[in-house]
């Protein structure tokens, strides 16, 4: 038999419980957000001025510095 999402979801938390207890289990469930925005709308967005050339540039000077 299938279980739908909701049954998953409690079958995860019970592990979780069961495995890190109920503070470790809500610190682990800290560290997962849904965010908001288009990361890959951003991402490219911060990332325009970028090409190839420029970025072996910028590997070249990191090299020299070290």
């Amino acid at each position: 038999m299938e279980m739908n999402l909701s049954e998953i979801r409690k079958k995860g938390i019970e592990a979780l419980n069961d495995a890190l207890g109920p503070v470790g289990m809500i610190r682990f469930l800290h560290q997962f957000e849904s965010g908001t925005g288009d990361y890959t709308k951003e991402r490219n967005r911060g990332l325009k001025d970028y090409d190839i050339d420029s970025v072996i540039e910028e590997i070249k000077n990191k090299k020299d510095k070290s």
